[in-house]
């Protein structure tokens, strides 16, 4: 069990007020908020071995590359990656997808198939689009139901030989719908298809296993596991990495430079081109040392609490609608995306905010789940394991006052 007092000591945002209130942050599905050791951690490394990585015999990039390496086994362990090269630095998950959707473009030809699902971030759309229009690739979509669940029976009914890829998310974000990814991994692989797994919205409320997965390709953020922005991890199956292309050309992706020809380098490096972001790299390996001492399993299980406890309290206003699974289905994450009838998601999430609250409000990217739906966005709250019921207490007074407002 979480000492949830303990814990939220150690985010120093948390103690702070907005509008003259206590900060109520319930906007955890856009990033997490970050805890002091990784903070120190930043501060650590510009005040103490700030270098260059990789490059320098000197002491100072010597320190540097030991400690981004030591990032690196720390993901690959967390993971449970076969190997240390398997796990590619980028910029975010978005970097990722592009990064092997662009690899795809050399592999695919025309009247060959792509699959998503109609669950997708945008993220994990566009890159699908470019790849099928520079190839002649046809995108598929897996369909979803009413309670925002993919239809499994047409997922098996579309899959062919001639689909090469499928992209899907671990967790939607804008439902928190926990997709049967193990299931369509093992269908995916039936016909000879890659897969590509989205983790952005997985990675901050369970530990996956990619060899246990058997997935492809699996992508995450930093910044959403409590680590800092602009970094973000790239799994790959060994066999895949070495048959894509580098995606960008420039200083350590190399082997040899010459005028006529250049190689490449050996995995990892071949597609982690240029100076990266060093303090993002080691620091992600901070965060999720600091996770995985608080514990996967106690931090599913408590935000299952708050999930519960959300969806009963919201439930209690009236003409309030939530989208996605039934909590007792079992396939949610934390995340309670909801509308109000006759008011607009938007003009809720000013009004808490004046209260001191954080959300999320329109069509968190994917704007093919709110066409589903026949609405403008939602208001969107995603706990994670420093929230607090008193919190929820006060959210949900506070949308009740909007209402009043609003009507």
């Amino acid at each position: 069990m979480l000492d949830i007092q303990k814990v939220r000591a150690d985010f120093p945002i948390l103690s702070q007020k907005v509008n003259g209130k206590p900060l109520v942050y319930f906007d955890n599905g856009a990033t997490s908020q970050k805890p002091q050791v990784v903070i120190d951690a930043i501060s650590t490394y510009y005040r103490e071995y700030n270098a260059n990585i990789h490059r320098g015999v000197h002491t100072l990039s010597q320190l540097a590359t030991d400690a981004y390496e030591v990032s690196r086994n720390t993901i690959q362990n967390h993971l449970n990656a076969k190997h240390n090269y398997e796990i590619i630095f980028t910029s975010g998950t978005t970097f990722g997808i592009n990064l092997v959707a662009n690899g795809f473009a050399s592999l695919l030809h025309a009247g060959d198939e792509v699959m998503v699902s109609a669950l997708e971030h945008h993220s994990n759309i566009v890159p699908w689009q470019f790849l099928c229009e520079k190839t002649g690739a046809k995108l598929v979509v897996i369909p979803m139901s009413e309670k925002g669940e993919l239809i499994l029976s047409e997922f098996d009914n579309l899959l062919s030989e001639k689909t090469k890829i499928v992209a899907v998310n671990h967790i939607s974000n804008a439902l928190g719908t926990v997709n049967p990814i193990e299931y369509i991994i093992k269908k995916a692989h039936e016909v000879g298809a890659a897969v590509l797994i989205d983790g952005a919205q997985a990675t901050p409320h369970l530990r996956p296993d990619v060899q246990a997965l058997d997935c492809d390709f699996y992508v995450f953020s930093g910044h959403k596991v409590c680590g800092p922005t602009g970094v973000g991890i790239l799994y790959g199956k060994e066999a895949w990495l070495r048959k894509l292309p580098p995606y960008l050309g420039g200083g350590e992706m190399i082997a040899e430079v010459t005028f006529e020809k250049t190689t490449y380098a050996d995995l990892p490096h071949k597609f982690e081109a240029g100076t990266p972001n060093i303090e993002g790299g080691i620091v992600l390996g901070t965060a999720i040392d600091y996770m995985n001492a608080i514990g996967f399993e106690n931090i599913a299980a408590y935000e299952h609490e708050l999930l519960l406890y959300g969806t009963q309290r919201l439930q209690e206003i009236e003409g309030l609608t939530i989208y996605g699974p039934e909590v007792s289905a079992g396939n949610k994450a934390s995340v309670i995306s909801f509308n109000i009838e006759g008011i607009h998601p938007y003009d809720i999430g000013t009004i808490i905010d004046k209260l001191g609250i954080a959300v999320r409000t329109g069509h968190h990217c994917a704007q093919p789940i709110m066409n589903f739906f026949n609405i403008p966005g939602t208001i969107r709250a995603s706990f994670a394991f420093y929230n607090t019921k008193e919190e929820i207490d006060i959210f949900v007074e506070a949308v009740k006052k909007a209402q009043m407002m609003l009507s």
